[in-house]
């Protein structure tokens, strides 16, 4: 099993520095991120653990993307646009 998280490094959001990392969607085949202190994560890479959950283009129904992590699984809401909506599945090794 490899890491499923790239660390992308350090950024500033709101003057703060906070630490920002990206996990490939197999929903809608884009790379998301999320930071941390902002999300609270286990720090793990193989099998990530981070809340709360992470909404992507959630204004626009036709695009959104919204999902847990949970244990290495990305959980698929019912309110995403894509084929996955409602699924538990496994979070893709990050290709690097």
């Amino acid at each position: 099993m490899g890491a499923k998280i790239k660390d992308c490094g350090e950024t500033q959001r709101d003057g703060k520095p906070q630490r920002m990392y990206l996990f490939h969607c197999p929903g809608c085949g884009y790379s998301h991120p999320f930071h941390v202190p902002m999300w609270t994560w286990n720090g793990s890479l193989d099998a990530p653990t981070f809340s709360p959950s992470l909404m992507v283009n959630g204004s626009d129904p036709r695009y959104r993307c919204h999902s847990f992590v949970k244990e290495g699984k990305i959980q698929f809401l019912s309110d995403c646009f894509h084929k996955l909506a409602g699924q538990t599945v496994e979070l893709p090794d990050w290709e690097a």
